[in-house]
């Protein structure tokens, strides 16, 4: 059973909430963080839905933010939900309309656990440096997800740039299988490590993570190769001794195989929204593995750079690295018709003052005729955007 409160204040919100723990009998079950949600209505549904499955392995209490700006005069509604449907957790969603949309700390503030660890999680749009927003300084771990930004590439140079100690990514938290599997194959003896590829869809946050995780750590440099997916299909290393494979066609079961053993196979599943959120709510210490492969990422081969432009290679051989890059499709016209004028400029003769009629058409004519080459080569150049999804 849920309670409606509209138009109402953070002081009835938590009278609410206590009645409630009270009438349905949970006032002695213990709450172990608070779990601040900050989204909109696209995203908070399944922010709420993974949360609470979240919140059977961690009780707590979850309050989602909706902020909702506009004209209006300044609003809060709520809904509060104890136990039932929701696990032993409390669900308060907090709509936060007008100018109230831009003070969500204040309204969070009266409503967190006394004594208890703050977690805040931005499953959409974040702000650039989640340490400085007014909501991320009550926490102590905030939780981003590059995977859903439209440009994940640029969401993580934007993690990189503003790291603080107790930032994390969701992005990072769904390659914790795929570090474990990499580590179980070199347990036993193996030839020292030459190199690294990592294959993935195109633009995905975790597997550019994952390469340079690999990279930092085996000291060799990491290859990105495009695949068809799904996330993160495959990661080879290459040994003196032969190569160690780990291959995920399907997204579901990985086929390790390296040289003087038979191959096995492992459950490698996609993960799913709910067990990577209570992964992360099993440790609030600050991540040092994260933070140092943040610092990893701006020397991978591919990495965007210089306004947001990834690294694209010319030709298409074994070891091509345009399989993680973000080109700016706009920024590509801009250098096309750049390279148009430059070539008509150098290819056409000033005019004299004196010049007939003829002689001043030919710039243009010359123009035309290096516009198809260059419009050629630029297409040839410019891969298609196409954003890969989770690891």
């Amino acid at each position: 059973m849920s309670v409606r409160l509209d138009d109402t204040t953070a002081a009835e919100v938590s009278t609410a909430i206590s009645s409630e723990r009270f009438r349905q009998g949970s006032s002695a079950v213990g709450r172990v963080l608070t779990l601040v949600i900050v989204a909109d209505e696209a995203t908070q549904a399944d922010a709420v839905r993974a949360a609470a499955e979240a919140a059977r392995e961690h009780p707590s209490r979850i309050l989602v933010a909706i902020p909702r700006p506009g004209r209006g005069p300044a609003r809060l509604d709520a809904e509060v939900s104890v136990g039932g449907a929701d696990g032993l957790g409390e669900v308060v969603e907090l709509r936060l309309r007008g100018p109230l949309a831009h003070h969500v700390a204040s309204v969070v503030l009266p409503l967190l656990v006394p004594d208890a660890p703050v977690v805040v999680w931005w499953p959409g749009a974040a702000p650039e440096v989640p340490s400085d927003d007014p909501v991320g300084r009550l926490a102590q771990r905030r939780i981003t997800d590059a995977s859903e930004s439209g440009r994940p590439m640029k969401a993580l140079e934007q993690n990189r740039l503003g790291y603080r100690a107790g930032d994390t990514d969701l992005a990072w938290t769904r390659i914790t299988p795929w570090r474990a599997l990499i580590a179980s194959s070199l347990d036993t003896p193996y030839g020292d490590v030459t190199g690294a590829a990592v294959s993935a869809q195109r633009s995905n946050p975790s597997a550019m993570l994952l390469a340079a995780w690999l990279q930092r750590n085996l000291g060799v440099p990491v290859v990105l190769h495009t695949s068809r997916g799904p996330g993160i299909t495959g990661v080879t290393l290459t040994t003196e001794t032969g190569d160690i494979t780990i291959s995920r066609p399907d997204g579901r079961i990985a086929r390790m195989t390296r040289p003087g053993f038979p191959p096995r196979e492992a459950a490698l599943h996609r993960r799913t929204a709910d067990g990577i959120i209570a992964e992360e709510l099993r440790r609030l210490d600050p991540d040092e593995i994260y933070g140092e492969t943040l610092e990893e990422l701006p020397h991978l081969a591919g990495w965007p750079t210089h306004g947001g432009h990834a690294h694209v290679a010319t030709g298409r051989s074994g070891s091509h690295q345009d399989g993680i890059d973000v080109a700016d499709d706009d920024g590509d016209r801009d250098a096309a018709r750049a390279a148009r004028r430059a070539t008509a400029a150098s290819a056409t003769p000033a005019a004299s003052p004196r010049a007939s009629r003829s002689s001043r058409a030919k710039p243009a004519a010359a123009s035309r005729a290096t516009k198809p080459t260059t419009t050629k080569v630029t297409k040839a150049a410019a891969p298609r955007r196409r954003t890969g999804g989770t690891a």
